[in-house]
């Protein structure tokens, strides 16, 4: 059986699984309504951009260590396409769509790749033992 530094359980497997699912379908949706990031200096007074630029530095710096203390090499594998995901949404936040054109697809593509191996980690988990009715 695999040993897991993290996802140690089929709870949090689940858990990290669910993000990835809700954050692939955000990529997505900006994907499909075609948005566009200016880069953070042309708007450096809107608040809104630089809260999104804290965000992402802050969830990749996490996930980024996350990897680095991973155990096995599919745990490693999940949050590497997590945070190399997170990275790219920061540097489209940094320097714009139009110096990074393929950013928006390759983040969808490491979220969309999370999910599958998001998915063979909580399929390599064992369910959930509930604990015997007891009938007084």
């Amino acid at each position: 059986m695999t040993s897991y530094a993290i996802l140690t359980n089929r709870k949090r497997s689940i858990i990290a699984l669910v993000h990835s699912v809700v954050f692939a379908g955000i990529a997505l949706h900006s994907v499909a309504v075609a948005t566009h990031v200016h880069p953070i200096w042309v708007k450096p007074s809107n608040v809104a951009s630089l809260l999104i630029l804290v965000i992402y530095v802050a969830v990749s710096s996490i996930l980024i260590q996350l990897t680095r203390i991973s155990r096995s090499s599919r745990e490693r594998l999940y949050f590497g396409f997590c945070a190399t995901s997170a990275t790219l949404g920061l540097f489209r936040t940094i320097i714009g769509d139009q110096n990074l054109p393929a950013g928006q697809y390759l983040r969808v593509l490491m979220l969309l790749c999370a999910v599958i191996t998001g998915i063979i980690i909580v399929r390599s988990q064992s369910p959930v033992q509930l604990a015997p009715e007891t009938n007084a």
